[in-house]
């Protein structure tokens, strides 16, 4: 009987925890339902270009895709004298073939990369060469070289090879003035041709620079809003908002009638005498600050007044009441409970500004174009995705580890005040 008490207990509780199991199954399956189209939208908007951006920074395939027994054929060779006279038949037939489809562009592009003469080289050996098949045999070695001397050489065969594989980090290197040399080493590009440690560190200064004039005037401004009365406080904040409802265009245009020598801040500034004649405050780093912080001001206040918002003004009064300084009440009360509206506003709006281009390309002179310039330039002018997919995947390195280490700190900071 005892045996019959216990199977017939155990029967609805195994009953109910079945129940309890398709329960919480339900459940996640509902919730996965929910949250399944925003990580679609993710992943298609997001991860996926970023994926491409990254393959695309040593996609080296151009060559591969046109000449793929030529690029095996040069991979295999070991970079001493000439290529063996198979490899070079194998060039000469698929280098011919190569005019069809525009393969020939492709190949002549890539292989500028490694040395400007290679388009002019492969077009006189195309008008040159004989109508009779590499198949048929021949010397095929000599045929280039009285065609080119340049085909004679080992340094251009070896150009080649350098393109042949189907993965490259020649895009990633030149975007931090490295290469490799005739002996596969990395060093330093000439000086002359050093440009680009420069410019991520323009885009560094001036994105921090930036970010910390947006705190110095979003803080105070997010604090009056936060203490103002409702009424007031929603009209400037309405002020505030303004700008978001502008085109950036035009915003940046603006900026250029306001600050150019007849614009009206010289016009003012010389009518009230602080000046004697127009200053310059366009097309140089000025004008970069002054439109830039115009424009990311917003998203610097915005963070900071959400957080100030639901700060009670009670603490603050209550330290003053203890005997402590309004300033050191305000410093040691009141700003530590803004600090994730600060980390907030700073990494927004240093993120944004890193990878600004309208603005400074038409406000800055030659020397405060950022690397969203080069990216659009590689874009838009050489179809060289290769380095401007390079020149992206760097900046996004290096923002991402700024950011671990901002996020670190502001971590700590908050560990040490609890």
């Amino acid at each position: 009987m005892s045996t019959a008490a216990s199977s017939s207990e155990a029967g609805p509780a195994g009953s109910l925890k079945a129940q309890l199991r398709r329960a919480e199954r339900l459940r996640k399956l509902k919730a996965f339902g929910l949250v399944a189209p925003l990580a679609l939208f993710l992943i298609i908007v997001f991860v996926v270009p970023i994926g491409s951006m990254l393959w695309r920074s040593v996609d080296n395939t151009e060559l591969e895709s046109v000449m793929p027994l030529t690029t095996a054929g040069l991979q295999q060779w070991d970079g001493m004298g000439l290529p063996d006279e198979a490899t070079v038949g194998v060039f000469v037939e698929e280098l011919r073939d190569s005019r069809q489809g525009g393969g020939l562009g492709r190949i002549s592009r890539r292989l500028n990369y490694e040395d400007s003469g290679y388009r002019g080289l492969l077009m006189r050996t195309l008008r040159g060469l004989p109508s009779v098949s590499a198949e048929s045999g021949g010397d095929w070695t000599q045929t280039l070289v009285d065609i080119d001397a340049a085909w004679g050489e080992t340094s251009t065969w070896l150009g080649i090879q350098r393109a042949a594989p189907a993965t490259t980090d020649r895009y990633l290197l030149a975007s931090v003035d490295l290469e490799r040399d005739d002996t596969g080493q990395i060093q330093r590009v000439s000086e002359g041709e050093r440009l680009y440690q420069a410019v991520f560190q323009r885009t560094l200064v001036i994105a921090g620079g930036v970010t910390l004039i947006c705190l110095a005037l979003g803080f105070p401004l997010a604090y009056l809003l936060a203490t103002l009365p409702a009424r007031t406080s929603n009209l400037l904040l309405i002020l505030v908002l303004l700008p978001f409802w502008t085109s950036l265009l035009v915003r940046t245009a603006a900026w250029i009638i306001l600050l150019q020598s007849n614009g009206l801040v010289n016009q003012s500034l010389m009518a009230s005498g602080l000046i004697d004649s127009p200053m310059q405050l366009v097309f140089n780093r000025i004008g970069v600050f002054f439109a830039m912080v115009h424009i990311l001001l917003p998203f610097m206040v915005l963070p900071l007044y959400s957080v100030m918002k639901g700060i009670s003004p009670s603490y603050q009064r209550a330290a003053v009441s203890l005997g402590a300084h309004p300033f050191a009440a305000f410093w040691q009360v009141y700003v530590p409970q803004t600090v994730s509206g600060i980390a907030a506003g700073t990494i927004l709006v240093f993120i944004m500004a890193l990878g600004y281009y309208i603005t400074p390309a038409l406000v800055g002179g030659p020397a405060d174009q950022m690397v969203s310039y080069y990216v659009a330039y590689y874009t838009n002018s050489t179809n060289n995705w290769g380095m401007a997919a390079a020149l992206g995947s760097i900046l996004l390195v290096v923002t991402l580890m700024l950011y671990l280490v901002y996020h670190r700190l502001v971590n700590r900071k908050q560990l040490i005040r609890n």
